[in-house]
C-alpha cells in the first residue's frame, strides 16, 4: 500500500527545488555587470528512492521516486584560468609603468621641435658664428649671452623634469606598497569569513568571488603565486611569503626594493616603477649630464692660428698649433675679452653643485658673464705699447669662429658614461644618439605591452566564457525553471484535488 502523502512531498520537493533555481537565475542576473562576479548554478539531483509501503516486501516493480533536491548552490569557476590571468597581469602591470614612463620621457625631450635641446643648441653655435662677424657688437654679445643662458635654462628645466619623475617614482612605490597591504588585509579576513560559513555546510560563493577579485587586483601590483589550503589562500612573491591564512606580513618601500634586488619582485606595477626610475630615468639623467658637462669640460682638439698670443705668454704663434682644451670652457680661456688690459677669458659655463648628482645638479651661465657682455672673449690677439702695456685687438674675430666650428667639433665624451658606448662625437651626434636610443626603448617597451596585454584579455575572455553571466542563457534557464516550478505546483494541485475527492467524497452513501 502507497503512502497517501507520497505525492504531496515529491511534488513539494519540486516546488523548492525550482524555486532555489530561479532564486539563483535571479542573483546572477542581477550582477551581471557586478566586477568579479562569478555566474552560480543549483547542483539538482533525484531525491533517494523507497520501495512501496507495505507490511511485507512489495511485489510492485521497481522503487519509488521522491522528486527533485538541490544539493549545493556553486560558482561556476576555472583555477586555471585564474592562475593564467594572474601570471599575465603582473607583465602587463611592469609593461604599462615602463611605457608610460618613457613616452614622458620623450615628451620632455621633445624631438623634433623647435624647442628641444637640438634647437636651443643650434642657436647657440649660430651666435658664436654671427658675433664672429662684429666681435664688438653690443647686441651680438647680448644674443649670446642670452642663447647661452637659454641653453643652459633647457638643461636645468628638463634636469628638473626628471629629478621629478624620479621622485614621483620613488614615492608610489611607498603608495603600492599600502596598496598592497589593504588588499592583503582584505584577502585575510575573507579567508576567515569564508573558513567560517563553509565549516557548517554552507558555500561562500560571493564571498570566494570577492577574494578572487582582491587577488587579480594584486597580481598588477606585483608577481604573486597562490594557493589555497584548509585556511584559505596562501600568497607568495617569490620567495617572500604575503600571507598564509589570516597571517599577513605587510610590505614597505624598502622590502619591495629588497625583493627587487634579490629576484623575488619580477613583475608588477611595483616592478615597473623601480626598473623606470633605475633604468630608463636615472640612464637618460645620466647622459643628459655627460652632454652638459662634455660641452663645457670635454676634450678637444682646436687648431689656433698663427698670429694668435696664447695667455700668459707675449710672442705671437708662428705657424698653426694643435692643441687639446678641455671644451667650450678650455677654449674660451685662451682668448680675451673686451677689457682692457688684455684679460683672459674665464670659465663659460659653471656647475653650481655636483654634476653627477641628479637632484643638485645646475648647469649656468658664468655670473660674470651674464652681468658683463665685454667679459665673453672673442680675441686670441694683442698688442704690446712701449711702456709694456699689453692691449687686446679687439676686432680680432679668432676665437669666435673657433667657438663656432665647435659644432661639428668631435668631443670625448666620458666612456664609463651612459650613451651607447660613445665616446668622441660631435655634440649633436651623441644628442641625436641618445634621442634616438630613447625612441627605440619606448617603441619596444609600447611593442612589449600592447602584445601582453592582447594576451591577458585574451585570458580574461575565456574566463568570461566560463565564469561571466550571459544575460540569455539565464533567460533561458529562467524560462526553463519556471515552467518546472509552475508543472510541480500543478501536480501539487492535481493530487490534492484527488484526496480531497477521496476525503470528502467516500462513504457517503445511504446518509
Amino acid at each position: 500500500m502507497r503512502s497517501t502523502f507520497h505525492s504531496l512531498e515529491t511534488a513539494k520537493r519540486g516546488i523548492f527545488t525550482q524555486q532555489a533555481a530561479i532564486n539563483t537565475v535571479g542573483h546572477n542576473i542581477s550582477n551581471a555587470n557586478t566586477e568579479g562576479f562569478s555566474r552560480q548554478k543549483v547542483t539538482m539531483v533525484a531525491a533517494r528512492p523507497i520501495e512501496a509501503y507495505g507490511l511485507n516486501r512489495s511485489n510492485a516493480p521497481g522503487q519509488l521516486g521522491t522528486g527533485v533536491e538541490f544539493t549545493s548552490i556553486t560558482r561556476i569557476r576555472n583555477a586555471f584560468l585564474d592562475q593564467q590571468y594572474r601570471e599575465q597581469s603582473h607583465g602587463v602591470g611592469s609593461l604599462e609603468i615602463q611605457t608610460d614612463t618613457l613616452n614622458k620621457l620623450e615628451g620632455y625631450v621633445n624631438e623634433p621641435s623647435d624647442h628641444g635641446i637640438r634647437a636651443v643648441m643650434e642657436k647657440f653655435w649660430s651666435s658664436w658664428s654671427d658675433l664672429s662677424k662684429d666681435p664688438e657688437n653690443v647686441t651680438g654679445r647680448e644674443i649670446l649671452q642670452e642663447t647661452s643662458k637659454a641653453l643652459m635654462d633647457t638643461f636645468n628645466e628638463l634636469n628638473r623634469q626628471l629629478t621629478d619623475l624620479h621622485a614621483d617614482l620613488t614615492s608610489n612605490v611607498d603608495v603600492k606598497a599600502s596598496e598592497a597591504n589593504s588588499l592583503l588585509s582584505t584577502i585575510s579576513s575573507l579567508n576567515r569569513e569564508i573558513g567560517r560559513i563553509e565549516s557548517i555546510g554552507d558555500s561562500a560563493n560571493d564571498l570566494r568571488d570577492q577574494r578572487d577579485l582582491m587577488t587579480d587586483k594584486l597580481s598588477k601590483i606585483m608577481n604573486i603565486t597562490v594557493s589555497e589550503t584548509n585556511q584559505g589562500y596562501t600568497i607568495n612573491m617569490g620567495t617572500t611569503n604575503l600571507l598564509e591564512g589570516t597571517t599577513v606580513t605587510p610590505v614597505n618601500a624598502g622590502t619591495l626594493e629588497a625583493a627587487y634586488t634579490s629576484g623575488s619582485l619580477q613583475g608588477g606595477e611595483v616592478h615597473g616603477m623601480i626598473v623606470s626610475r633605475d633604468k630608463y630615468v636615472t640612464e637618460f639623467a645620466s647622459q643628459l649630464h655627460t652632454l652638459a658637462n662634455t660641452i663645457a669640460n670635454g676634450e678637444i682638439e682646436v687648431t689656433i692660428p698663427k698670429g694668435s698670443v696664447l695667455p700668459g705668454t707675449t710672442v705671437p704663434l708662428a705657424a698653426d698649433q694643435t692643441i687639446t682644451v678641455n671644451g667650450i670652457n678650455g677654449l674660451h680661456k685662451l682668448g680675451y675679452t673686451l677689457e682692457d688690459p688684455a684679460t683672459a677669458g674665464q670659465d663659460f659655463f659653471v656647475f653650481t653643485a655636483d654634476p653627477n648628482s641628479l637632484t643638485g645638479w645646475n648647469y649656468q651661465l658664468n655670473a660674470s658673464i651674464a652681468a658683463d657682455s665685454n667679459k665673453i672673449a672673442t680675441s686670441l690677439r694683442t698688442t704690446t705699447d712701449g711702456g709694456g702695456v699689453t692691449s687686446v685687438i679687439k676686432g680680432n674675430n679668432g676665437l669666435a669662429l673657433l667657438m663656432s666650428e665647435l659644432k661639428n667639433v668631435k668631443f670625448a665624451f666620458d666612456e664609463t658614461a651612459q650613451g651607447g658606448g660613445i665616446t668622441q662625437a660631435t655634440v649633436n651626434d651623441f644628442y641625436g644618439a641618445v634621442v634616438g636610443a630613447l625612441g627605440v626603448q619606448s617603441q619596444e617597451a609600447d611593442r612589449l605591452y600592447n602584445n601582453s596585454q592582447m594576451q591577458l584579455d585574451q585570458v580574461q575572455s575565456n574566463r568570461l566564457s566560463v565564469s561571466g553571466v550571459s544575460l540569455d542563457e539565464e533567460m533561458s534557464d529562467l524560462i526553463k525553471y519556471q515552467y518546472a516550478y509552475s508543472a510541480s505546483a500543478r501536480f501539487m494541485t492535481t493530487f490534492d484535488e484527488m484526496l480531497n475527492k477521496l476525503i470528502n467524497g467516500t462513504g457517503v452513501v445511504g446518509r
